[in-house]
């Protein structure tokens, strides 16, 4: 048997061929399926006996990475243990010449009793690692079976994100942890931390505390710390997830202005002064050291070359209300025109982080109010619902040369009776009027979970398994994957695996899984 995962990753450093090493006995059966929908999948009903005694992983001679190579170490000891749940042992196994009794394949070499799994990067090599798992099944006796295959395998967008909102209800660390988990189980890879917003600000600054002090739900219990932050970037990094965190302004911080003096715009009602607070003031130097400071840290406590910079949904009534920023856009020529006044900002934001080198992303309003700020460099977001409306944004801003991530059609936060991930698995995220160079700049997709009823008691139930279906969109191909009835066993069969790696996925309708509740 031969899996051979040819998977792009998120960089292109040449590493590690490695060999799944096993005795296989010879038998016949049905073989399972893989979630996602590799881009050719051969199987056969002959299958191949699996003993965890006798299951080993092992490092081709020819590989650019050895033993030793921390992200693939851990996989083998997470990937047995996946692989044999049953196996209670509490020991993995890595080939060593000195057990003679065990078969050492070599890489390429293909015939009975053999496996081997070839990727270009070790982040590929991670997710063949996830396909070969799902073709690992039990017969009623417990025995370990895997069928014949072959799979040819690469994801057809590069950026699979899943977006947790961390401010409107605070998600403990094992919650994200526990998310991270799944999303490697779907093959997503970008973790978007939309960390703070205006409920809370949980992110615990070493450079401005008071932020979280004050802004936070609880200044102890209900915080990030950065230690926290390390363990999930950590957690993520040993699963192929970046992680892009959301710090959103200048709309969205009203936590912000609690931890912060003279952030915040005062709104006036009457010519006086209110009591009130709209978004981060535009119009003060003061604005834009704070957030170069800021962004300075998170440059370095998020060493991931995206960040989040926001730019949705402005509320322009308070800054309408101020006679000093009034009194600013008259010196600086926007007249009554607060878009240009948001624009102004942003691009000022935009280039603080450009200075720390790192790559922006903002959401679609940012484009919509004055596409000068937007340059191919960056990346937006098309965050609004409609899908008339999304279509026109993609087909307008890859004709700009911007380069998109469509998020608008996943918005899975909201529930509906039924099986309604048929309508994340059917969306076309090409199907705009463009040219193919312009459906190049589509980078990829995005599941947003917004957190305004949503907490750590519901939020695997929600988000499980229907962000997997927009996992296959993003990562299959959409001519083999169009049709929902084809798709529903093995999403299905997908749910039940999840259930028993632990992740609380609700049900896509009636039935049972073989196993069920463990660890519930």
């Amino acid at each position: 048997m031969i899996l051979i995962a040819r998977i792009s990753g998120q960089h292109t450093r040449p590493m590690c061929y490695l060999l799944l090493l096993m005795i296989l006995q010879l038998g016949l059966h049905t073989a399972e399926g893989v979630w996602p929908l590799p881009q050719t999948l051969i199987s056969s009903t002959e299958r191949f006996h699996l003993s965890p005694q006798a299951f080993y992983f092992g490092y081709g001679r020819q590989s650019a990475a050895q033993q030793g190579c921390s992200v693939l170490d851990a996989a083998f000891k997470r990937y047995f243990a996946l692989i044999f749940p049953d196996y209670t042992s509490g020991r993995w196994n890595l080939f060593s010449d000195k057990n003679e009794s065990k078969i050492l394949l070599q890489i390429c070499l293909v015939f009975s009793g053999r496996a081997s799994l070839k990727a270009v990067t070790v982040w590929g090599a991670l997710r063949g690692l996830e396909s070969f798992s799902q073709l690992v099944y039990q017969d009623d006796f417990g025995s370990y079976f895997v069928n014949k295959t072959d799979i040819k395998d690469f994801p057809r967008f590069q950026f699979r994100g899943i977006l947790l909102d961390t401010s409107r209800h605070y998600l403990p660390v094992q919650a994200i942890l526990k998310t991270l988990d799944a999303m490697a189980y779907s093959k997503f890879n970008v973790f978007h931390w939309h960390i703070v917003d205006d409920p809370s600000f949980p992110y615990q600054s070493r450079t401005f505390p008071d932020l979280s002090s004050k802004g936070a739900f609880h200044p102890m219990t209900h915080i990030y710390t950065q230690s926290d932050v390390r363990r999930v970037i950590s957690h993520a990094r040993m699963r192929g997830i970046r992680v892009l965190p959301e710090f959103d302004s200048p709309g969205h911080t009203k936590s912000w202005g609690k931890g912060q003096p003279d952030l915040l715009t005062p709104c006036y009602k009457g010519g006086i002064p209110s009591g009130t607070f709209g978004p981060i003031n535009p119009a003060l130097p003061s604005t834009y050291h704070f957030m170069a400071t800021l962004f300075k840290e998170v440059s370095v406590v998020f060493p991931d070359s995206y960040i989040h910079l926001g730019g949705d949904e402005v509320d322009f009534s308070c800054w309408k209300s101020n006679p000093y920023v009034r009194a600013f856009m008259q010196k600086m020529g926007f007249g009554s025109d607060f878009t240009k006044l948001e624009a102004f900002y942003m691009e000022n934001i935009v280039n603080i982080t450009s200075a720390l080198n790192k790559t922006s992303i903002v959401w679609q309003d940012v484009f919509d109010y004055h596409e000068r700020v937007s340059t191919p460099q960056q990346i937006t977001h098309i965050n609004y619902e409609v899908r008339s409306t999304y279509y026109a944004e993609l087909s307008r801003m890859t004709k700009a040369g911007m380069r998109v991530v469509l998020a608008a059609p996943w918005y899975i936060n909201h529930i509906s009776y039924g099986q309604d991930w048929h309508n994340y698995y059917t969306v076309q995220p090409l199907n705009f009027s463009g040219t193919e160079e312009q459906k190049k700049l589509v980078i990829g997709g995005e599941v947003c979970m917004w957190g305004e009823y949503v907490d750590a008691t519901n939020l695997t139930p929600r988000l499980w398994p229907r962000a997997s279906a927009a996992a296959e969109r993003l990562w299959s191909d959409e001519k083999q994957t169009s049709n929902v009835d084809m798709a529903f066993p093995r999403l299905q069969d997908f749910r039940c695996k999840l259930v028993r790696r632990g992740i609380q996925a609700e049900p896509l309708y009636v039935g049972h899984c073989k196993q069920e509740y463990q660890g519930i």
